[in-house]
């Protein structure tokens, strides 16, 4: 599960800190894994906690606090909605709720083909822009209205078929 290549990657991100303090690599070394196997699993948590030397629930904590770890599998898009209060104002939630009708699958579920999975997300950091999402992590969609969603679902589709 935890290859020769991960630990090589995750021993440069230790090194970032002092022996003592090795356990501030965790973050780090979580999106390593998610990033080798896509998404962390109970075992790879119990690994890294191995390595890193510290209590496997002390890593799990940290892999269920923050919505960017994936602790299952996802689909190769994962659309991550606001929900907060500031957009759920600015319809947030008629966002995410258009997508789960437009792809076919409740919230936190993947699409039968494995393309989406979609997921509603604590506040992302750009109010103003609402409605906002993040998709895969990183890049970040502002105004999503029903027109854009779409827009962004049928580019993605179509980049799968044509890439």
């Amino acid at each position: 599960m935890i290859s020769e290549a991960m630990i090589a990657r995750f021993a440069r991100e230790v090194a970032k800190y002092p022996e003592e303090q090795r356990q501030s690599a965790v973050m780090a070394c979580l999106a390593i894994v998610q990033d080798e196997l896509g998404h962390v699993s109970v075992e790879s948590e119990i690994a890294l906690a191995q390595y890193l030397g510290m209590p496997p629930m002390a890593v799990h904590e940290v892999t269920t606090f923050y919505n960017m770890y994936n602790q299952q599998a996802v689909g190769r898009y994962k659309l991550n909605v606001c929900t907060n209060l500031p957009c759920q104002l600015r319809r947030g939630n008629e966002a995410l709720n258009h997508l789960a009708n437009k792809l076919g699958v409740a919230v936190g579920g993947t699409t039968p083909d494995g393309l989406f999975t979609l997921q509603q997300s604590e506040c992302l950091g750009a109010c103003a822009d609402a409605p906002v999402m993040l998709v895969n992590d990183r890049h970040m969609c502002s105004f999503m209205s029903n027109e854009k969603l779409n827009q962004l679902i049928d580019g993605l589709k179509a980049a799968e078929v044509n890439p």
